[in-house]
């Protein structure tokens, strides 16, 4: 098939200097939702038309496989399919789809075009409060023979409650004779796709339908509101997913999954926490209330504890982290390492067993097996212009309060006494210490207020 998607509108009630069909919802921009979907159903061509935001809704999305199509000027949906023709398989059926409405499922899009194989198939839903959308008009026999708008409808017409979604499938060479005869003869001087269907009935085409699930499926987003409500709805529907797994979540209205979360059995995520880009939770891994976890791996049987924040790390099994830990980008922490509040590791290595409990920031670090890192201890690993490496080897002691001047390495079993400023390599198995001669002076007085 082909497949249609339009993305050319301005979203003025959006209030907004990016383009509508870039705001993101659940991490990703509404324009990318429909296009992942689009290709689920592995089409001869995706074409997109664009239009405000020009250039910029291109470089965003754009892949070797989107066919990009500009509307200029926008004279309506009829007139954006129009601009695609030239780029579409006549014997094949086109799809035509919305790039603001993203959260279309597959399958029901798989009915809509079974339904088009000889027919023009119109998505429709039925809506409690069907004010505003144009309706679908049945005969008798239940057959389709016009949609009606809202301001044209008469009372028994208003009373309908299923209503067109605009999403629509045909055989390409009906939709391209169907489009060269709309007229723009209407209020807004455009070219309306719907109008398709009153010439399919003209010519005693079939109108086909196919339903939508609910009314989540085909919601647009035109303002702020609507977006907000949207991501309700979007995570709503993941924080099922997880639920129907086994993942137990404290609330399922406030978790927010911005990209991929992938968890094993027994996995409990407390509230208000975020996932962005890939996040893998193994088996029976515990996220306190309030983590942010991005591009990120937690073994089996690891806890983060509140407010803990990782990124592009991992976090091996059985570990114990936070709260309020940060991971910086080349984290990788390996079985049972503890790294306790306020703690922060970039590009840094701890081996099995190795612990940070407290108050201490290690960057560009090889930590081996079984070292202690004492409160307030800091790894000076940038002079102004270069970064340098350190280096701890297995079970050594780091007392509170040291500074490791990189580069430099502290041997294996070796112990830092507290206050310790390292400035060249700590021989294995000894007491390394350096501080200032301890003084007392007689007679000293405090500085008083005059």
């Amino acid at each position: 098939m082909n497949i249609v998607i339009l993305a050319a509108g301005q979203g003025k009630r959006m209030h907004s200097n990016l383009p509508k069909v870039l705001h993101p919802l659940a991490g990703k921009a509404l324009l990318a939702h429909v296009i992942d979907t689009a290709r689920s159903l592995a089409p001869q061509s995706i074409c997109v038309v664009y239009g405000h935001g020009g250039e910029v809704v291109r470089a965003a999305i754009d892949a070797p496989d989107l066919i990009w199509v500009l509307q200029e000027p926008q004279l309506g949906t009829g007139h954006a399919v129009l601009q695609a023709m030239p780029h579409l398989g006549n014997a094949a059926t086109t799809l035509v789809l919305y790039g603001d409405v993203p959260l279309i499922q597959v399958d029901t899009l798989r009915h809509l075009v079974h339904a088009a194989r000889d027919a023009l198939a119109v998505l429709t839903v039925e809506l409690a409060d069907p004010g505003g959308y144009g309706r679908i008009v049945r005969n008798a026999a239940g057959e389709v023979v016009r949609i009606v708008e809202q301001k044209d409808a008469t009372a028994d017409e208003r009373a309908i409650r299923e209503v067109n979604t605009g999403i629509v499938a045909l055989p390409t060479d009906r939709l391209a004779a169907w489009l060269g005869q709309l007229s723009n003869d209407n209020a807004q001087q455009e070219y309306y796709l719907t109008d398709i269907v009153a010439l399919a009935v003209g010519e005693r085409v079939p109108v086909r339908t196919a339903q939508a699930r609910g009314e989540w499926e085909v919601l647009g987003v035109n303002s702020k509101v609507q977006l907000a409500q949207l991501e309700r709805v979007a995570q709503r529907r993941i924080a099922d997913r997880l639920l129907e797994q086994g993942v137990r979540l404290a609330d399922p209205e406030r978790i927010d999954v911005r990209g991929e979360l992938v968890c094993g059995r027994d996995v409990f995520i407390d509230i208000n926490c975020v996932f962005q880009g890939k996040v893998v939770l193994e088996e029976a891994v515990e996220i306190g209330p309030a983590c942010v976890l991005k591009n990120a791996r937690v073994g089996a049987g690891s806890r983060l504890a509140a407010f803990s924040h990782i990124e592009d790390a991992t976090v091996g099994p059985d570990g114990v982290i936070g709260p309020f830990a940060r991971l910086r980008p080349g984290t990788d922490l390996a079985a049972g390492v503890h790294v306790g509040n306020f703690v922060e590791l970039k590009n840094a290595r701890l081996a099995a067993g190795s612990k940070a409990n407290h108050l201490a920031y290690v960057g560009d670090a090889i930590i081996g097996s079984r070292v202690n890192i004492g409160a307030g201890t800091i790894t000076c690993n940038y002079d102004g212009a270069n970064k340098f490496k350190t280096v701890i080897e297995d079970d050594a002691f780091i007392g509170s309060d040291t500074q490791l001047v990189a580069p430099v390495t502290v041997g294996r079993g070796a112990t830092l006494g507290a206050g310790t400023t390292l400035t060249k390599d700590a021989p294995p198995d000894t007491l390394t210490i350096s501080r200032a001669r301890q003084i007392s002076i007689p007679g000293w007085k405090r500085p008083s207020k005059k």
